[in-house]
């Protein structure tokens, strides 16, 4: 460990709740709780708003799988506590608001939300939104349909099942993680003790440890994105979206296009009554969620469900492609709750024009030599591009893409002419993989020869 990561380690366990106390004496604050990732997006929303935001970490090591949290966009921070000093300082400071930045934050921010008597999805439901064995549960025994599971640390017992009930292909994952971070469609037997080793042998995205596996019935059919914002139980639809995924022949799922559905489809309206339907069961009556269907022969089913906003926010994109972005809704349902029930309440939002976000896949393995800026400049200057978010950089390690963190590009796209939209895709997609100059990894470079 380095001297500068030591002094960093010991910065995130120091107190420093009397000097946030006094910073936010006589202002109005608020309380992110783990904004990694695009929660960076909240802080501007709410101080828009007249709003300044302080942040919670939960965990003293911060997540470093995920893109960090801005300090330069906070009032002040606090690491979390479990002695109750971070209540105590919180409870000084009278927030206005405390939810979580993304999917890390959703238990502690849902008990401080309720210990503080501030707007609440309260705590006797919070296990079901972040446990995907629980959150399955709930939501099949409400009667909405859902797949079949089984939890079990027990390779043989998983594969029994599937096998008895005819589950196969299965899917297998981890209880809590995100990105499809260590999912596996499992045709056989074999593919299923394999899921189950790297599982069991792997941390999740936050952080956490995997002591069981979540082993589902596969759900045939077409994947979709449901985003909300809350206010009392009155959600407004902010976006139906249609995943293009592919499937390894690993079994490995990876995302490919995020496809903007209008509304007023057959198809988004089911999706919806589901939505509204489910949130109601877990309790998700206030804030943004983000929810993942999968639409069957029989209809819809539940994948899952995170009470948070959605990880392929960029507000500018979505204000362009639908005329509101959920982290400016998200600030005015807790800011002016009573202006978002009259503007938004119970509402859908309306597609101005066809929108994809496309998670660029790759096959290159090392080191990144450099960046084509010049071919970066020209994916960007295409009509269609809103933004393009390269994800790695001169000197980091670039794999084959195996989940949504393995993507190295991301890019935002809408236009009025769809035609144009899909020769900008088809043009990045004949690109992607010379936007990196790469050395490959070899036996000597993994030793550590030179």
């Amino acid at each position: 460990m380095t001297e500068l990561t030591v002094d960093r380690a010991a910065e995130e366990r120091e107190d420093r709740s009397e000097e946030v106390v006094r910073k936010a004496k006589g202002r109005a604050v608020g309380v992110l709780v783990d904004a990694y990732g695009t929660g960076n997006y909240l802080p501007a929303a709410f101080n828009r708003l007249g709003c300044d935001v302080i942040h919670v970490q939960s965990s003293a090591e911060p997540i470093t799988r995920m893109q960090p949290w801005n300090r330069t966009a906070y009032l002040d921070w606090l690491v979390h506590n479990p002695d109750g000093s971070t209540e105590r300082a919180l409870k000084e400071i009278e927030p206005r608001f405390v939810l979580p930045g993304q999917e890390p934050g959703v238990l502690l921010a849902d008990r401080l939300s309720e210990a503080l008597d501030v707007r609440t999805n309260g705590t006797a439901f919070s296990d079901a939104r972040r446990d995907k064995h629980k959150m399955i549960e709930a939501v099949s025994a409400a009667g909405l349909r859902t797949a079949q599971q089984l939890l079990t640390d027990d390779a043989e017992e998983a594969v029994a099942w599937a096998g008895t009930n005819g589950y196969w292909p299965c899917v297998a994952k981890p209880l809590a993680s995100a990105s499809t971070d260590g999912v596996s469609v499992c045709r056989g037997a074999d593919a299923l003790r394999a899921a189950f080793r790297s599982v069991l042998s792997s941390t999740t995205v936050f952080n956490g440890s995997n002591t069981e596996v979540l082993v589902q019935s596969y759900l045939e059919g077409t994947e979709y994105i449901v985003d909300t914002v809350s206010v009392d139980g009155h959600a407004f639809v902010c976006g139906v979206w249609q995943y293009e995924k592919q499937l390894l022949p690993n079994g490995k799922p990876i995302y490919n296009r995020d496809i903007l559905v209008p509304s007023d489809t057959p198809v988004a309206r089911t999706l919806i009554g589901y939505t509204r339907a489910m949130l109601d069961v877990l309790r998700i009556h206030n804030g943004p969620a983000h929810t993942e269907l999968i639409v069957t022969e029989d209809g819809p089913a539940l994948v899952e469900v995170g009470a948070r906003i959605n990880g392929h926010l960029h507000p500018a994109f979505h204000d362009t492609a639908i005329g509101v972005n959920s982290a400016d809704l998200t600030a005015l349902a807790y800011i002016r709750p009573e202006e978002f029930l009259a503007r938004y309440g119970d509402g859908v939002y309306e597609r101005r024009r066809p929108a994809v976000v496309y998670n660029a896949p790759t096959t290159l393995s090392g080191t990144v030599i450099s960046v084509n800026e010049a071919l970066v400049q020209e994916i960007r200057e295409r009509p269609s591009v809103v933004d393009l978010v390269v994800k790695r950089a001169p000197g980091d390690v670039i794999v084959p893409t195996h989940d949504l963190l393995t993507s190295p590009l991301r890019v935002f796209l809408t236009h009025t002419d769809p035609v144009t939209l899909e020769l900008d895709y088809r043009f990045i997609e004949f690109v992607r993989e010379s936007v990196f100059a790469v050395r490959p990894a070899g036996p000597r470079a993994v030793c550590g020869v030179v």
